[in-house]
């Protein structure tokens, strides 16, 4: 099989992709699945074609936020491309799919002896680094409407369909809030019909006024990426428009 899906593989030139294509591995993603644990070594770098996966950060007393949403637009172990094997923050799935995976000595020699290969993943390390402060900057200055609703398009982009399979106490753990709060939001954006929230479930029903709901939070991380890459996430989609 040749990668199809996962939009960063299918940006790479036939040489650069040649280079990594004999040492990547078709593996199956399972939710919960964890990818990279902080101060270990990054053993295999992951690739997503379908599912996504979140980058989360701790600190003392099992406080943890996500920092970093990864599907089919990207890569895991952005260490590797700057030079370093050691993950920093857990790194799991959120949604399961399917992807590949290569191992990080391999990459590392791959980025060795291609400079474009090298250019073309940095520039994603700038995209991911562009998500990353928009999280920061909406996680401390957004209201908690707009926080969660730029989260559930974040997590649009990069599922198939228009059903989430999330429960609340996920999401509040994720956003780093109480579940009841996200309960209550939740609640308020089905009455605006902007969503359906179920057990386990949550579908848009309204995408393009849940993102005016997102009040401006989100669309910079992803415009940078159309900037680099000249497709949007939610392009990717095999239902999108």
């Amino acid at each position: 099989m040749t990668p199809d899906r996962n939009h960063l593989l299918k940006c790479l030139s036939a040489a650069d992709l040649e280079l990594l294509k004999p040492a990547l591995e078709r593996v199956e993603l399972p939710l919960r699945l964890v990818l990279e644990t902080p101060g270990r070594a990054i053993h295999h770098v992951h690739f997503p074609e379908s599912g996504f996966v979140s980058v989360v950060a701790g600190a003392k007393g099992a406080r943890v936020i996500e920092v970093g949403m990864v599907g089919w637009e990207g890569m895991t172990g952005l260490g590797v491309v700057l030079g370093d094997s050691h993950a920093v923050h857990e790194t799991f799935v959120q949604s399961a799919g399917w992807g590949w995976r290569i191992p990080t000595e391999k990459l590392s020699a791959a980025l060795d002896a291609s400079p474009t290969l090298r250019v073309c993943l940095l520039h994603y390390v700038q995209a991911f680094l562009c998500q990353v402060s928009q999280t920061a900057l909406t996680n401390g200055r957004a209201l908690m409407e707009e926080r969660l609703a730029r989260w559930l398009l974040m997590a649009h982009d990069r599922l198939e369909g228009d059903e989430l399979p999330l429960t609340h106490e996920f999401i509040a753990l994720m956003l780093g809030v109480r579940r009841s709060g996200v309960t209550v939001i939740l609640h308020e954006l089905e009455g605006m019909r902007l969503i359906k929230s179920t057990r386990g479930l949550v579908k848009v029903l309204d995408r393009a006024a849940l993102e005016k709901a997102a009040g401006g939070s989100y669309g910079v991380s992803e415009a940078e990426y159309v900037r680099l890459f000249g497709l949007h996430p939610h392009a990717m989609r095999p239902d999108a428009d």
